[in-house]
């Protein structure tokens, strides 16, 4: 059975960071592209940030600079490292992982919510 874990979210307030993991267990991530990707209330979900297999980045324009998307295939596990945190970064952080030899094999997380606030 396939699971990815999000762990680390909580309440930060603005200017602060937040370090979020996304455990694996039933796959090995080293053949998957993985996703975070958020979702606040009454929006649509959003992709965030994305490491393909071989480690290349990608960010969403809104979080450039600020986020930073990591993995370590050892531990099986990608990393989502946050700083300066807005208010509008409130919300759910999910985890996708997409098998790169087929993109109809693809699994998600429960996520973690993060909350930016005073």
């Amino acid at each position: 059975q396939v699971q990815l874990v999000e762990s680390g979210g909580g309440l930060v307030q603005p200017g602060g960071s937040l370090r979020l993991s996304c455990a694996a267990s039933g796959i090995s991530i080293s053949t998957y592209d993985m996703g975070w990707y958020r979702q606040a209330p009454g929006k649509q979900r959003e992709l965030v940030a994305f490491i393909s297999s071989g480690g290349s980045t990608n960010y969403a324009d809104s979080v450039k600079v600020r986020f930073t998307a990591s993995r370590d295939n050892a531990k099986n596990t990608v990393y989502l490292q946050m700083n300066s945190l807005k208010p509008e970064d409130t919300a759910v952080y999910s985890c996708n992982a997409v098998w790169k030899y087929n993109r109809r094999q693809e699994y998600w997380g429960q996520g973690t919510q993060v909350t930016v606030s005073s």
